[in-house]
């Protein structure tokens, strides 16, 4: 952070202050204005001023520019009268027409009035815009010289011509420095001024001398029995603002180190100068060193500002610091050396020649380029590799989803600071040391507010935190995040000044953005905004506290069901809204009928666009009008079951029985078939089908069914319920009880009760929902199918003896014995080892083998 930032910080304060307070001059003093105005173009136009007087005929022009902007205003409310009344006689007449002569009379004497009235309203208008175009040739003047300065080409601090100037600056100004400090030494007023200050002075230096080398320490020490004494909810937030303490202490050293030197009246201006700059860089330094900490903490245990990982901390804080250091140095260089540096060189430039003047500017170009290039330097060596470490680190966080935003933030921050550091130096060796100098400081004080920033927004997540005493609160909240866009939105004029805005500049922004915008023909200034957002939030809290009352306490009383409360609470909102909003317009003075053109532009194409809304609003309008659906009713709307939970101007919302919640179109509820159960009435029908075998008695069937649907506790019995046959299905006859539930709510209880005691009744009635005849049928089927297997198994046994018999020349007779009969040839005994007439396998055929009889009749 450098003086320039200082400065910018507190330049915006002006901003938040009234800017032109000062004696401003009378509105009528047109010849004064017209003087003046004169001598400042003539001025403009010949270019042969300084900047320092350049802004101050600016600053003369802006007070005669708000004095004519402001009284433009003069005759406001005569002027709006006489228009009024001027409205008020009609249109002029027609040519040709004649009008008659009291009003014709009225009509000029009103017009000759507001012309009168109007008068100094022109002139002030004509006298704002020849004050604002001659700031405009101002502000054009004084940006040329800045591109003109920025572009200039100084010497080369390469070249080593340029050197020995440098060091005879330096010389020099330590020669002056000496011979000044010499000559106060020999002042016996000095040496008694020195004795009659000695004990305030011993006591400034000891108390500077404490601060500055043991005040960290002591801050440390406080910091650790502040921890230890609070609870841990605050420990963070209050280890963060007591370590500003390690800011503040050496700071205030400094001063008191200053202010003891200063005492002493030995030390002439150029040195007493010096020390005055040693706070300013003490803050400098010491200020980067705490932002440094927070960003890349000691402990690995403590969370980094910007979420950064443990590796490379270390390098972090140190290239930080550095930068800290060369911004101090340059800010010394700057404030100091640089406005000085003509004298040590050649003396005033007041009391030489021209061509002499000429040679001691090109002497202090080239030795403030020798001394300012070597800073450029060191800087950008530091900023490139802390700018290398940022952009790794941000590749690592990229990993997480929660750290992409802040990560693609820090690599692009980086990569500008990298590109900074490459130019910027070999800007300043070619000898471009402006624009170097206008591109590396800025940079390096936008990484400090940018940390200042990030800082002091973990400190609000951190009170945030502490306030909310729950254990769910984050510090990415809602309100963390919002605040911390309202700081980073607070910075920009800082931001802007940084980059090289002026201030004059800020002021005439903040006075644009307090006259207003004009959009459409209608300017809305901030006053207009904050009105027009306070009516409306007012108006809008009446609104929900009206509805309240009428939910709670009216509605309630009343004879409408449920859904017509609900019906007309959204209503009066949408009314209270509707109402809200043209309050607050119109409390604003917001002029609509300038959008008029531009609304009947759009309307056509946003019609197209927004049918489908449109349309849905209105359907929610005759949903709310008419109610054929409300709150709480069970609804059929096509493949969706239900009961309706909320009713909005564009939507439904349906909860299904699965606990699921379906979004419906409104349009859909007016133009569609939607089947409503619970609407008039709450009884509804209810079917539960019965199927029984055909060789079942109908009649005992049917009997049985009405007494148990009769016997149901919700059935209404007038009309009766009714159990119809329906008809037949393959073996099935099918039955159906048709019966009046008093509460439709209640009809999966009832269909599982009659369920129930249906299974129970059939069961002792001896009923079988099961085909049992089917049954038989299968059964005879399956056995039919066992003997036609054993049959074809016997057949083929058969047809293997026959086989083998027809090929065997020797058979075997049997006798009635059982031996073989050889006087019987049709009689005989198989062979069992041959292979024709072998038993089959009973593991293979699944049956026994056939018995063949062994004593066979032909």
């Amino acid at each position: 952070m450098t003086f320039a930032m200082l400065r910018a910080i507190l330049l915006v304060l002006v901003l938040a202050a009234p800017a032109f307070a000062q004696d401003t001059p009378a509105v009528d003093d047109y010849k004064t204005f017209d003087t003046t105005v004169s001598q400042i173009e003539d001025v403009v136009t010949q270019a042969q001023v300084n900047d320092d007087r350049l802004s101050a005929m600016r600053a003369e022009m802006v007070k005669w520019r708000t004095t004519f902007t402001e009284a433009q205003g003069i005759n406001a409310d005569q002027i709006a009268t006489v228009k009024n009344q001027i409205a008020a006689l009609g249109p002029v007449p027609a040519e040709g027409q004649v009008e008659d002569t009291t009003i014709a009379e009225r009509r000029i004497d009103l017009n000759d009035a507001l012309a009168k009235l109007q008068v100094p309203v022109l002139t002030a208008a004509e006298a704002a815009t020849r004050a604002d175009s001659t700031i405009a040739s101002i502000d054009k003047l004084i940006r040329e010289r800045q591109a003109d300065k920025l572009l200039r080409l100084s010497p080369s601090a390469l070249n080593p011509v340029n050197w020995p100037t440098a060091a005879s600056m330096f010389r020099w100004m330590g020669q002056w420095m000496w011979d000044e400090t010499r000559w106060r030494f020999t002042r016996p007023m000095n040496v008694d001024q020195l004795r009659d200050n000695a004990p305030l002075i011993v006591g400034l230096l000891l108390a500077a001398l404490f601060l500055l080398l043991r005040g960290g320490h002591w801050m440390r020490r406080l910091t650790r029995w502040l921890l230890s004494k609070t609870q841990p909810r605050w420990r963070g937030l209050i280890s963060g603002f007591v370590s500003l303490g390690q800011v503040v202490v050496p700071v205030v050293g400094a001063v008191l180190l200053a202010t003891a030197l200063e005492r002493t009246s030995l030390f002439g201006p150029i040195i007493l100068s010096l020390f005055q700059a040693l706070p300013a860089l003490v803050l400098t330094i010491f200020l980067t060193r705490w932002l440094a900490v927070r960003i890349f903490p000691y402990s690995p245990e403590q969370a980094s500002a910007i979420g950064f990982g443990v590796e490379g901390r270390a390098e972090g804080r140190l290239q930080a610091v550095l930068l800290g250091i060369s911004v101090a140095v340059y800010g010394l260089v700057a404030t100091w050396i640089v406005p000085r540096a003509a004298n040590f060189l050649g003396g005033s430039a007041s009391n030489i020649a021209a061509d002499r003047a000429q040679q001691v500017a090109l002497a202090t170009d080239a030795a403030i380029s020798v001394v300012v290039v070597p800073l450029q330097i060191f800087a950008a060596i530091a900023l490139f590799r802390l700018g290398k470490i940022l952009r790794r680190q941000s590749a690592v966080q990229q990993s997480s989803d929660d750290a992409a935003f802040r990560s693609t933030l820090i690599y692009w921050v980086s990569s500008v600071a990298i590109a900074i550091a490459v130019i910027a130096p070999t800007l300043g060796v070619i000898g471009y040391v402006s624009a170097a100098n206008a591109l590396i400081w800025p940079a390096i004080n936008t990484l400090s507010l940018l940390a200042i920033l990030v800082v002091f927004q973990g400190y609000f997540a951190e009170f945030y935190v502490a306030l909310s005493r729950s254990a769910d609160a984050r510090h990415d909240a809602l309100l963390p995040v919002l605040a911390g866009i309202v700081i980073l939105f607070a910075a920009l004029p800082v931001l802007a000044l940084i980059w090289g805005a002026r201030i004059v500049d800020l002021v005439d922004v903040w006075t644009s953005f307090r006259s207003g915008v004009s959009l459409g023909g209608v300017r809305i200034s901030p006053s207009n905004f904050v009105i027009l957002v306070a009516v409306f939030a007012v108006s809008y809290a009446v609104t929900r506290l009206v509805q309240g009352g009428l939910k709670s306490s009216i509605l309630p009383r009343t004879t409408l069901d449920q859904g017509g409360q609900n019906a007309i609470a959204s209503g009066v909102g949408y009314a209270g809204i509707f109402l809200s909003a043209l309050l607050a317009i119109t409390a604003a003075g917001i002029d609509l009928s300038g959008f008029a053109l531009v609304a009947s532009a759009l309307s056509v194409g946003i019609g197209f666009g927004l049918q489908t809304i449109v349309s849905n609003f209105v359907s929610g309008v005759i949903l709310l009008v008419e109610r054929p659906v409300s709150e709480g009713d069970w609804i059929e709307v096509g493949t969706t079951s239900g009961i309706v939970k909320a009713i909005s101007v564009r939507s439904t919302r349906i909860q299904t029985f699965d606990r699921s919640d379906v979004i419906v179109p409104n349009s859909d509820l007016i133009t569609g078939r939607v089947t409503n159960w619970t609407r008039f009435n709450m009884s509804g029908r209810m079917i539960v089908p019965v199927s029984v075998p055909f060789t079942t008695d109908s009649r005992r069937v049917e009997a049985i069914l009405r007494e148990i649907v009769e016997a149901q506790p919700l059935a209404v019995l007038s009309p009766p319920p009714t159990i119809a046959l329906m008809g037949f299905s393959g073996e099935l006859m099918n039955f159906e009880i048709r019966v009046i539930v008093r509460d439709i709510y209640f009809q999966v209880p009832v269909r599982s009760e009659i369920n129930h005691q249906i299974a129970e009744r059939f069961r002792a009635e001896g009923i079988l929902f099961s085909n049992a005849h089917r049954d038989y049928l299968k059964r005879l089927a399956d056995e039919a199918a066992a003997d036609a297997e054993a049959a074809a198994e016997e057949q083929a046994a058969l047809d293997a003896v026959d086989a083998f018999l027809s090929t065997d020349p020797a058979p075997k007779r049997i006798s009635q014995a059982g031996g073989a009969d050889k006087s019987r040839p049709d009689t005989f005994q198989p062979d069992e080892s041959h292979p024709a007439v072998s038993q089959p396998d009973a593991s293979k055929t699944g049956s026994a083998s056939p018995d063949v009889p062994k004593d066979t009749d032909a």
